[in-house]
């Protein structure tokens, strides 16, 4: 006999509430500590899962000018870099190479994991995460040629798009506020990540041991989600709930009740036709938040290794990873802004994303950039970073907001490809803009 059964047979009204009274201080104390421990997580792995897309794109141009000057001095045979013969400072492969190694992984990922990755149990996908995180800083630190070197990044791609993919889906279990916090991670993975590889070669380091030092990030990572998270008991850990197979038993449905189904986060499986509907409801935020990355991330790739202020004290990869680290505070300050202001209109940031880039490009073609003075340019930079990282985190906040309980995990995971298209279509311009300003005497 149970307790409940001892209480309803002979306790008193006074006995009942007494015995129901005694658990309940340390369980909501409890309660509170799983739930901070659970938004420090979500904290931890955004970081984590960014970081090292956002320090490759910031070694980009040490990568890039690293590989070609070791290849122009091993072999006579091959043409001098860009930068002998023209009015700008080029590397002859642009940074948008870097980019698009760093981001095409990502969007195939992104496409095609909403449809097969909720047959994955989180844990085996965390683990890729934090292997190819890891495999990533190390072949690039080895790397003796572009390829590998691009290779290298393209581990970080994955661990990356799945990461985000795993980790935006992963909050479908836990109460809205960790979108915010996961988001103020990612955030501060461009900042700490920047200004940790801007910091790191300042004092002396060279990029590759620069990124050896990054290897302390996949193992934060692994502590974040396996030790400090705090999982319910309904999330598929190891393997999967007996709802996610295609066709439940039917006999078995009448025994559950929809509010118990609801307890117990067990939904029935999303048919093509209903994943197709709530795509197409997302399409306001999503289409907004492309267009966002894609005038961003044309500026980041296209057009920062091509304004350079060649009378400053600092070098010109100094002045980029300066760039990079700039955009990546304005960033992380306006993912980290949701509880103090929220949009809804997702396309006015579009907008606003797209006259940056139209006023930096023109100033590009006609070299008028110099003469506004770096800080000048400085300040635009975290401008242009405040609008995508505000982007970004209302997208996926309307959606966490608007989504119906059912839907929601899938839902987050299929908007997540948004920023992942504009950056890759930006990538396949910025190359041909960039080898067009390098190619003028």
């Amino acid at each position: 006999m149970n307790r409940r059964e001892i209480n309803r047979g002979g306790s008193s009204d006074g006995e009942e509430q007494d015995e129901d009274d005694r658990p309940t201080a340390p369980q909501t104390e409890t309660q509170e500590r799983s739930r901070w421990r659970n938004l420090s997580a979500f904290w931890l792995l955004g970081l984590c899962n960014n970081f090292a897309y956002v320090v490759m794109l910031s070694a980009a141009h040490d990568i890039l000018r690293t590989q070609n000057n070791e290849t122009s001095t091993a072999s006579t045979t091959e043409s001098p870099p860009v930068s002998n013969s023209s009015k700008y400072d080029c590397n002859r492969i642009s940074t948008a190479a870097v980019l698009l190694a760093d981001i095409l992984p990502t969007l195939v990922i992104k496409f095609t994991a909403p449809f097969y990755i909720h047959l994955i149990p989180y844990n085996y996908r965390v683990s890729v995460c934090i292997l190819t995180a890891a495999g990533s800083f190390l072949l690039v630190s080895y790397s003796t040629s572009v390829a590998v070197s691009l290779l290298g990044v393209v581990f970080a791609s994955v661990s990356s798009g799945l990461g985000e993919v795993t980790f935006l889906s992963l909050t479908a279990f836990f109460s809205s506020d960790v979108v915010s916090y996961w988001s103020s991670g990612t955030g501060g993975a461009g900042i700490l990540g920047s200004l940790s590889y801007l910091g790191l070669t300042a004092a002396g380091l060279s990029p590759r041991s620069s990124l050896l030092v990054m290897l302390v990030i996949p193992a934060l990572l692994l502590i974040s989600y396996f030790f400090l998270l705090c999982p319910p008991s309904t999330l598929p850990a190891w393997k999967l709930p007996p709802n996610t197979l295609p066709y439940p038993c039917p006999d078995r449905r009448p025994l559950i009740s929809e509010s118990q189904k609801h307890e117990k986060g067990g939904h029935p499986p999303l048919t093509l036709a209903r994943k197709w509907q709530v795509i197409k409801s997302l399409l306001k935020y999503m289409v907004p938040l492309s267009i966002v990355y894609f005038a961003e991330y044309f500026i980041n790739q296209g057009l920062f290794e091509l304004i350079y202020f060649s009378h400053s004290s600092m070098s010109h990869s100094e002045q980029y990873r300066w760039y990079q680290m700039l955009y990546q505070a304005g960033v992380f300050i306006s993912r980290s802004s949701l509880r103090c202001l929220t949009i809804r209109k997702i396309w006015i940031l579009a907008l606003l994303q797209c006259v940056n880039a139209i006023f930096l490009l023109v100033g590009v073609a006609y070299l008028f950039l110099p003469s506004l003075g770096l800080a000048v340019i400085f300040v635009i930079i975290i401008y242009e970073g405040l609008l995508g990282g505000g982007a970004y985190v209302n997208t996926f906040n309307n959606i966490a907001v608007e989504s119906e309980p059912e839907v929601k995990e899938f839902a987050m995971a299929a908007a997540c490809v948004s920023d992942t298209f504009g950056i890759s279509i930006s990538g396949v311009i910025a190359i041909p803009v960039h080898n067009y300003f390098c190619g003028l005497p």
